[in-house]
């Protein structure tokens, strides 16, 4: 008797999950994807709503190895989640990898803070310093970037973090303050720890006042022959320390990327790591209610895996698209009006669908002869369909231009 074998494939959970927009009142999936530096999607992947981020970027790169035959030099360029011992120990030396180490690590912290010589990048407004690590026992290429836009950003939040830290260091010192201590070393000791913890605050100004009190912790005046002691405690008015906060101003636009590839150019390092914008558009695309992809109304799993492919083949269909108008724009030397009617050669698809809401079809029957036409078709959207080719003119029953 033949035996009926049934396979069960394995599908995703959906539970509750770190949530990035803060609504924790809603299950979650996750959406794994990886795409090339255009920001065309090459690979992508559900998981479980409560999937670590590490074991998930290492298992995507991993994928993507087996399943793509690239024979070209390929970077994996992915965020501080993924640098972790176990992943990059993993990947060993032959599977080149970029990321950012996380400041968790006591070398990333000294190195964004060390006095050393920066030199210009080729991209405006940054600049890099490169050095060699062994971490985790992989040798790699560490470089040290500061981006002075990043600093401007930074310095808002920075400023009202400090607000928060200086409230807080008073309270703490007021504490400190109310304490006694036998002897005069004990409260110098006691205020130089707090300074040491509270380095935003400047610790120039502080004195060790000795005070005398009754041995039987009455109030008041001492008398003739009561018996007293000398306790000491710490003042001081707490002034910013200007020279460290203006330092930490100047570290604000550092990060550290790290590669294995030690042979990269360190500008090269920073480019290829700022390409994962083109990830990052591509999920704002997912999530953008304007493209109405982003709406997840399923219970069944089997259902919202198949729900993330045809996502995912949106981004496609919108990417290619966006990389096919920008690479023609490059090859014919034309401009495309932005929002702000600057002239650009890198215009987004979301900007020329709205573009293209204009034109509008008309069908016109006289005396049972159909005639369709296209009605709002401006200059505009003729010169997009001129740069876009015959494939996308026909659509707009637009003759073929001919060379005089």
């Amino acid at each position: 008797m033949n035996q009926m074998r049934t396979m069960v494939f394995q599908t995703i959970t959906i539970t509750h999950g770190h949530n990035k927009d803060h609504r924790w009142d809603l299950k979650q999936f996750v959406l794994a994807m990886v795409t090339n530096q255009h920001g065309i999607p090459l690979f992508t992947q559900p998981y479980s709503g409560n999937e670590s981020d590490k074991k998930i970027l290492l298992e995507t790169i991993q994928k993507v190895k087996e399943n793509l035959n690239i024979s070209d030099k390929a970077y994996y360029v992915a965020d501080s989640a993924f640098y972790t011992s176990h992943n990059i120990q993993t990947l060993g030396r032959h599977t080149f990898w970029i990321s950012r180490p996380p400041t968790t690590i006591d070398e990333v912290r000294a190195l964004i803070h060390a006095d050393v010589p920066m030199k210009p990048a080729g991209i405006e407004g940054y600049s890099l310093y490169e050095c060699r690590s062994d971490y985790a026992g992989i040798p790699q290429k560490w470089v040290l970037i500061y981006s002075e836009k990043g600093r401007h950003a930074k310095e808002k939040t920075y400023a009202r973090t400090l607000e928060g830290s200086v409230k807080a260091a008073h309270k703490s010192w007021k504490k400190l303050s109310s304490r006694e201590f036998a002897c005069e070393p004990d409260a110098r000791m006691a205020a130089e720890r707090w300074f040491a913890e509270h380095p935003f605050l400047s610790p120039g100004n502080y004195e060790v006042v000795p005070r005398v009190k009754k041995e039987n912790g009455k109030r008041g005046r001492p008398g003739k022959g009561e018996q007293v002691s000398v306790v000491y405690s710490v003042a001081s008015p707490l002034e910013v320390n200007a020279e460290f906060v203006e330092r930490e101003k100047e570290y604000l636009g550092r990060f550290v990327v790290a590669t294995n590839d030690l042979d990269l150019d360190a500008g090269l390092v920073l480019s290829y790591y700022k390409g994962q914008q083109s990830v990052e558009r591509g999920f704002r695309f997912l999530k953008d209610n304007s493209f109405h992809v982003a709406q997840v109304f399923l219970k069944k799993e089997s259902r919202i895996e198949a729900l993330s492919m045809i996502m995912v083949l949106c981004l496609f269909v919108y990417a290619v698209a966006e990389w096919l108008l920008r690479s023609r724009l490059k090859e014919t030397g034309k401009k495309v009006k932005n929002q702000l009617n600057k002239l650009i050669q890198n215009p987004t698809m979301k900007w020329i669908f709205m573009l293209f809401m204009k034109p509008a079809e008309v069908t016109v029957s006289v005396n049972s002869h159909i005639r369709r036409f296209i009605v709002n078709l401006d200059e505009v959207v003729t010169e997009i369909l001129d740069v876009m080719g015959p494939e996308c003119r026909k659509y707009y029953f637009l003759r073929e231009t001919c060379e005089m």
